[in-house]
């Protein structure tokens, strides 16, 4: 298993365990829960696949990632009691999981022939548009979309910083994976913190 495939697992299960979160925030049955948990896991990734053209989509026939996703749903539903802070629970998952697909989708991105810029906004892509269905799914407003948090800025800040290692500097990519994810979960948690936000249009 390469690493890129590690990084890409833990998204999955990260991401399948903050949409089964939103699904009990939105007091969905466990049927529910497994549904959002699968398109918060997969849909930025799909659309990914769809848009860069590679057959069959990444998830098709891969028993681990759909065994990742039904963990992730099942260890919602066991520790539904025990947790005294449930909005930071979902904000810190969401915010490892943008980390952990960015870099994932960046680099998926250019292993299938995509420039910097398109591999950019692949990793974009996958990072958010999975935790937009899941909130649609759900009934909340899209953080992708809500004013007042930096959530693909953070994606796109620390892919471009993997991008220009990539090119300019003798790093390996293994490197590169880690400093993009480390990047998008520190800024996503620092801006929240600071309520750092962009300027309205």
């Amino acid at each position: 298993m390469t690493f890129l495939s590690v990084i890409t697992y833990l998204g999955i299960f990260v991401f399948a365990l903050a949409g089964a979160f939103k699904a009990r925030g939105a007091r969905l049955d466990v049927f529910g829960g497994l549904v959002v948990a699968f398109v918060s896991a997969y849909g930025g990734g799909t659309l990914r696949d769809l848009l860069l053209g590679v057959r069959p989509l990444t998830w098709l026939n891969d028993n681990l990632a759909f065994t990742l996703v039904f963990a992730g749903t099942t260890v919602t539903f066991l520790v539904k009691d025990r947790l005294n802070n449930f909005r930071r629970t979902i904000f810190f998952t969401d915010a490892i999981g943008l980390g952990l697909f960015t870099a994932a989708g960046i680099e998926v991105a250019i292993q299938n022939g995509a420039n910097e810029l398109y591999s950019l906004i692949m990793g974009v892509i996958t990072a958010t548009f999975g935790g937009l269905i899941a909130d649609i799914f759900c009934g909340y407003p899209p953080v992708l979309l809500r004013r007042g948090e930096l959530y693909a800025t953070a994606c796109a800040i620390g892919g471009i910083i993997f991008i220009l290692l990539n090119k300019y500097l003798s790093t390996t990519t293994n490197l590169d994976l880690v400093i993009c994810v480390v990047l998008v979960v520190a800024i996503r948690i620092y801006s929240k913190r600071r309520r750092l936000m962009l300027p309205e249009i």
